[in-house]
């Protein structure tokens, strides 16, 4: 049985796909990265501050069960929770615009 490398059934389904398919699956691609960073953004935070998820969702007025979904990236924050996870672990949120690499 011959088996194909990820990389190549990867390309191959990617030039099956209509433009219009593609821009859904590029759209999909992006919310998951930023999914995964936010997860590991707050992952860190609450890790760098000594808390439990429990004791951040306290602090940030939330439930541990929203935490939990944030940090596994089931549920994607919004700038009022990320504000409210940044104060509640001593921080501030702010948000930098990346320059192009040239």
């Amino acid at each position: 049985m011959k088996t194909t490398p990820w990389e190549e059934a990867h390309e191959q389904a990617l030039a099956a796909m209509t433009p219009e398919g593609r821009a859904k699956y590029e759209a999909a691609s992006i919310e998951a990265e930023a999914r995964l960073q936010l997860a590991e953004l707050v992952y860190d935070a609450r890790i760098d501050a000594g808390l439990s998820q429990t004791e951040l969702a306290q602090r940030a007025g939330t439930r541990q069960t929203v935490i939990s979904a944030i940090e596994n990236g089931a549920q994607a924050p919004g700038w009022v929770m990320l504000s409210r996870i940044a104060h509640a672990v001593g921080g501030k949120l702010s948000i930098d615009k990346a320059t192009p690499p040239a």
